[in-house]
């Protein structure tokens, strides 16, 4: 785990703190229906938990596929022996 100076942990604890107060003032602005429902879809979303990777993926496997252009290249074939008799 890497140590992190002082100022850097005072730095992250005051921009979690404003992020706090953003969010209360942005709370605090929306109606109180609309953030009852916003409420029920965060408690939703929450309960669900994180989303299950494909199944017919190994872990760690990109979903998307290689950009045109970028696949990689087939096996090279095995070359014969020349006609001067060397291998």
């Amino acid at each position: 785990m890497t140590k992190q100076s002082p100022y850097e942990r005072a730095r992250r604890a005051a921009e979690s703190e404003r992020t706090r107060q953003i969010e209360a003032a942005w709370y605090a602005s929306i109606p109180p229906e609309a953030a009852r429902a916003f409420e029920r879809e965060v408690e939703a979303a929450r309960a669900r938990g994180p989303v299950a990777p494909p199944a017919n993926q190994p872990p760690g496997t990109q979903p998307n596929p290689p950009r045109p252009g970028r696949e990689p290249k087939p096996p090279k074939a095995q070359r014969r022996a020349g006609r001067g008799g060397r291998s």
